[in-house]
């Protein structure tokens, strides 16, 4: 494989039992055209074939594919796995790939040429919510939820995405970054496992630094009903977001950052949570008093 002249992408993918997805992941590294990256298989204690998958990539591509897991093989969660993996880049960039994801083979090119021509921290492309690799329904592209290829100042994106707006946020396997940032604003939160850590970095990013928005597609974000994400949603979703949004009005204090829209719609994220009885009179009443109306207005025919 001859390297393409610039500069190293470290590419991170954390898995837990992930053999059915693993080696797919994989490959579409391998078949990336920029050939400088280096691929770093965290190991998040799996139980399943993926650690012996994952040690054979390592040996059949050594210097270019490097396997690593906690001490003792223990599982850590999935923010502690990627600050593994940032610890141990040697690349200038970083990007991020879920083990049961793909990306196209020009991803890291076009990523790589969009930070380099925009001198930003942080590009984030669409992505392709793949549903068609087991036959379930046609495919979709969610953009970013903003105006698209523009380069965004802080603290624009954390007033106009999710979560706190509806608008939709980038995925994780459709970001390239640079290092040194990541290791200036601390990776990931760990007491953040599973869910909300991607969150958690953006939000970092969002509140600091320069970000391009692209309209390109080249990663596929693979669902199905074990991610970790389907899982989450159905169980402890709200559990999770009132740590998120706990922590963010703490980092914007440790950090004195003073933005009045991030805070308005902070606390409004906070109501449901700390005044949920105020939350049902403002904001569900009102509803229920206009659905009443109209039905009696349908039935006097006015």
């Amino acid at each position: 494989m001859m390297e393409s002249v610039g500069p190293k992408i470290s590419v991170i993918t954390c898995f837990l039992d992930a053999e059915r997805y693993l080696a797919e992941a994989v490959e579409s590294v391998l078949a990336q055209e920029y050939t400088s990256w280096e691929l770093l298989l965290i190991d998040d204690g799996s139980t399943d074939n993926s650690t012996k998958l994952a040690k054979k990539y390592a040996t059949q591509y050594p210097g270019k594919i490097i396997y690593l897991e906690h001490k003792n093989h223990i599982n850590r969660g999935l923010s502690a796995s990627r600050n593994v993996g940032i610890a141990n880049a040697s690349g200038e960039l970083v990007a991020f790939l879920d083990a049961d994801d793909v990306w196209l083979p020009k991803l890291l090119s076009q990523l790589l040429a969009l930070l380099q021509e925009h001198k930003v921290a942080m590009v984030c492309e669409a992505t392709e919510y793949w549903y068609s690799w087991n036959g379930q329904q046609e495919d979709w592209v969610g953009q970013i939820g903003v105006r698209q290829d523009e380069v965004f100042l802080p603290p624009r994106l954390m007033s106009e995405l999710y979560p706190l707006t509806t608008a939709s946020a980038p995925c994780m396997c459709g970001i390239l970054v640079k290092k040194d940032l990541l290791v200036k604003w601390e990776g990931f939160e760990e007491a953040f496992t599973g869910m909300y850590e991607d969150q958690v970095f953006l939000s970092k990013f969002y509140l600091h630094e320069p970000v391009y928005v692209a309209s390109s597609c080249n990663n596929r974000y693979r669902q199905h009903p074990d991610s970790m994400v389907e899982k989450s949603w159905k169980t402890d979703y709200h559990q999770v977001r009132l740590r998120y949004l706990e922590w963010l009005e703490r980092y914007l204090q440790q950090q004195n950052l003073h933005y009045p829209q991030v805070n308005r719609l902070l606390q409004k994220a906070l109501k449901p949570y700390r005044r949920p009885m105020l939350h049902y009179i403002a904001d569900r009443l009102p509803k229920q008093g206009k659905d009443l109306l109209n039905r009696i207005r349908r039935k006097l025919g006015t």
